[in-house]
């Protein structure tokens, strides 16, 4: 199976409301949010964050309401760039007055033995902010990026973490990122998927053997959530980078099998479109049906070149600092894409061209070997699993 299956009952735009902010208090989601928590020691958590926050923006916008999102940042204090702060800035241009970001903690590297006075300080000021947030209702996402490490610092008592997120407001949805998240809390999250890093052997670009990465190629697989969501935060990087050097940073996103619409990503990539017409460039190919190992039919492998064509002339055109390549792990594990041109191509891109690859696959194709990041994301446990019905458009 190439491509999760969708329902005919439900639309991103089926539901009309008034144009405001939407809080928790408001929201007709669920009866009751989300908890998602992504750790692991591969890349790609606090990006599958930012990509969830871009996702709730769109469908916000999708049904005419706007909501609104706190960021809040431990362990990231001033004095250091994040891979996240473009694309936090992207989000703050993009949809002002729907973001807000706090940071605390300091800029160094420490563990429990080095922590100070003013490391506890710190978190316990993050800390009381989110408690604050959460309480009253007024956000409908809120993001608690590096939590995990802080608990597992002893920064911050765990029984008030765990005890305020379970109590959460219904309809409040919440991320939790960073490494080692504490098994009580992982107790009661709804979802967890674990971003594992896997080491690969660096390359030389003409012989292809061992010797220096070719770098700015990044795969994200697995049967985990999170795989386009962290592209997508890849998207938002590109375009916040950018703004901050005063340069156009244009995205491609190429999506196969993904044939018709109401997909995860569908409102992510709307709301782009709609704050940065002129940088974002989307095309989706395949069916509108899922495509089954041997029951492949001659449109799948059409569509499907059709997508690498452009894919392949995008790439070599540099003209394009961002291309996400969405799915096309599943079209080579299928057969409907060979492996070796798209080798050819990634070893031949301009070297200020990001290539961002996704989608599960069971044989990894020799491509994976090039990959200066793969993150491979491990589910642990999903709302699925606990009766709670998948919303078209959010969930897959």
């Amino acid at each position: 199976m190439a491509s999760k299956p969708k329902e005919s009952n439900t639309s991103l735009g089926g539901v009309r409301r008034g144009v405001g902010i939407v809080t928790a208090a408001d929201s007709q989601e669920r009866s009751h949010g989300q908890l998602h928590i992504y750790d692991g020691e591969g890349k790609g958590k606090s990006q599958a964050a930012l990509g969830v926050v871009l996702r709730t923006i769109g469908l916000g916008i999708c049904e005419e309401r706007r909501t609104r999102v706190l960021l809040l940042r431990f362990l990231k204090g001033p004095g250091r760039a994040y891979d996240e702060d473009s694309a936090i800035e992207a989000l703050q241009q993009g949809f002002p007055h729907l973001i807000d970001q706090v940071r605390t903690g300091r800029a160094d590297f420490f563990t429990a033995e080095e922590a100070t006075t003013f490391d506890a300080l710190e978190a316990q000021r993050g800390w009381d902010i989110a408690k604050g947030a959460i309480a009253s209702a007024l956000y409908s996402v809120v993001v608690l990026d590096e939590l995990n490490p802080v608990l597992d610092l002893g920064l911050l008592p765990t029984k008030d973490v765990v005890r305020t997120l379970n109590d959460r407001p219904a309809g409040m949805e919440i991320i939790v990122t960073g490494r080692a998240a504490p098994l009580s809390l992982v107790r009661i999250a709804d979802l967890h998927s674990e971003m594992r890093a896997h080491r690969r052997p660096k390359i030389d670009k003409h012989n292809f053997t061992l010797a220096n990465s070719i770098g700015g190629i990044e795969i994200y697989t697995g049967e985990g959530k999170g795989k386009s969501t962290s592209a997508l935060g890849k998207a938002l990087q590109a375009i916040g980078r950018g703004i901050s050097q005063d340069k156009s940073h244009r995205v491609l996103i190429l999506q196969w099998l993904k044939g018709g619409s109401g997909y995860t990503e569908d409102a992510a990539i709307a709301a782009l479109r709609e704050s940065y017409p002129h940088l974002v460039d989307h095309l989706r190919s395949g069916r509108d049906a899922i495509v089954w190992r041997g029951q492949q039919q001659p449109i799948d492998y059409v569509e499907a070149e059709r997508a690498w064509e452009i894919a392949r002339a995008a790439i070599a055109s540099g003209l394009y600092k961002t291309v996400i390549l969405d799915e096309l792990n599943p079209s080579v594990d299928l057969e409907l894409l060979p492996v070796e041109p798209i080798v050819q191509t990634l070893l031949r891109k301009p070297a200020e061209t990001e290539v961002i690859i996704t989608g599960r696959c069971k044989n990894p194709p020799s491509y994976f070997d090039l990959a200066s990041v793969h993150s491979e994301m491990v589910c642990h446990k999903h709302y699925a699993e606990q009766g709670i019905d998948l919303k078209r458009g959010v969930d897959y």
